[in-house]
Order: structure tokens, then C-alpha cells, then sequence
């Protein structure tokens, strides 16, 4: 495993959105000594094979698995990340939004959220001179929301279970929680993306919501 190299692993189905996406990675400072790469998974069967696909497929020990309608805006995330990494070796993921304690119905909406993320209703946001710093807080969630997961050490993703588009990313956060691994939301004094979030299919999210419920909540 190459420990100076991230990889930005995308399943894709639109080729526009993730074209946009790839602008904002462009545009990110890597830092010194380091180096990053893009892993497109296209076809994907559902967002948990996806991810294992790409994440076998790489050699690089930061791994940052996002939408590809995530849109990255802090032109310092990469050296973030590491700080934070740096600062407690128990830390194994990262996110942008989480939730402390998932409700009982297994919904993560249903709890309090915390984290930052843009929304088109904000002002003009300068990042120019803007790092985050540990004193500004990390918060210890049982869920991060999968626009954007950065992580640090490869667990499996649980394939076998959510063979779909929903609770994949719930599911990874439980793993690391199983396995001993804090799972993180730094507080952003400026969200450090955007996210589309286009409206998809939930046929199948209650389906998944039992099988986590059963997984994870006895």
C-alpha cells in the first residue's frame, strides 16, 4: 500500500455530473510529496460492490469514496485530511455529515444531524484562506451520509447485504465502529462540498432498512 497517495473512487452514471466533479478534484492542492489518482467504477451492481471493486483495484492508502454529484470546494481538503488522520491513529473514516447516534428505525434522517454542506441558498463562501484546525472539533458518529467517505484503512463493504443503492454507506460506517475505529465528522466552519442530491429511486429502501436493522440493531 502506497501511504503518500489518495484515490477518488466514483461509481458513474452520468457522465456530466461526474465530468463536473473531476473539475473540482483538478483543482485541489496535493500535499507535498504526495500523490492523487481518480478510480471511475461504471456499471456498478450496486454502490457497495462498486466501492470494493475500486477499492482492490488501488494501491493507495487514502481512499475518498464519493457521489459523483459531490462537488469538493475546500482547495485544502487532502492536507485536512491528514491532519486529522494524523491526530488520533484510532480515527478511520471521515465525513462530511453524520449522524451521533442513529435512531431506532434505523433511519439516519430521523436523528440530529451535524457536519456542513452547501446548499444552493447560501452566500459566496472564500475558501482563500480558510484550513480547517483540530481545535474547531470532531464529532464521533455512529453514520456518516455517503456523498462523501474518507477513509484510511480498507474494510470489505458489505456487498452481500446491501446489494442496492441505500444504507451502504451506514453499513461501512458500522463496520468501522465494529472493528474499533472512530468514525468522524470535523465541525467545517465552511462546508468543504456541495452535493447535488438528485432525487433517486427508494423503491427498495425499506428492504434495505430491515436488513440493517436486523445487521446492526438487535
Amino acid at each position: 500500500m502506497d501511504d503518500k497517495k489518495f484515490c477518488f473512487i466514483v461509481c458513474v452514471s452520468d457522465e456530466r455530473a461526474y465530468k463536473e466533479c473531476s473539475f473540482y478534484i483538478s483543482h485541489l492542492r496535493i500535499p507535498n510529496g504526495y500523490t492523487a489518482e481518480m478510480l471511475p467504477v461504471k456499471d456498478a451492481k450496486s454502490m457497495a460492490s462498486g466501492y470494493n471493486k475500486a477499492m482492490n483495484a488501488t494501491n493507495a492508502r487514502y481512499k475518498i469514496y464519493l457521489h459523483q454529484d459531490c462537488f469538493i470546494l475546500n482547495p485544502n481538503m487532502l492536507n485536512d485530511v491528514l491532519r486529522i488522520f494524523f491526530f488520533d491513529p484510532n480515527i478511520g473514516m471521515i465525513g462530511v455529515m453524520g449522524t451521533p447516534r442513529i435512531s431506532p428505525d434505523g433511519v439516519p434522517e430521523n436523528a440530529p444531524q451535524i457536519g456542513n454542506v452547501y446548499s444552493p441558498d447560501q452566500g459566496h463562501e472564500n475558501y482563500a484562506k480558510y484550513e480547517y484546525c483540530i481545535d474547531e472539533g470532531l464529532y464521533d458518529c455512529d453514520f456518516i451520509n455517503g456523498m462523501m467517505m474518507i477513509t484510511d484503512r480498507d474494510i470489505p463493504w458489505r456487498d452481500d447485504l446491501f446489494d442496492g443503492w441505500d444504507f451502504y454507506d451506514a453499513s461501512q460506517s458500522m463496520e468501522f465502529l465494529r472493528k474499533g475505529y472512530r468514525v468522524v465528522v470535523p465541525e467545517q466552519r465552511l462546508p468543504w462540498c456541495a452535493h447535488e442530491e438528485n432525487l433517486m429511486n427508494r423503491w427498495a429502501y425499506d428492504k434495505y432498512r430491515k436488513i440493517f436493522i436486523r445487521e446492526y440493531l438487535p
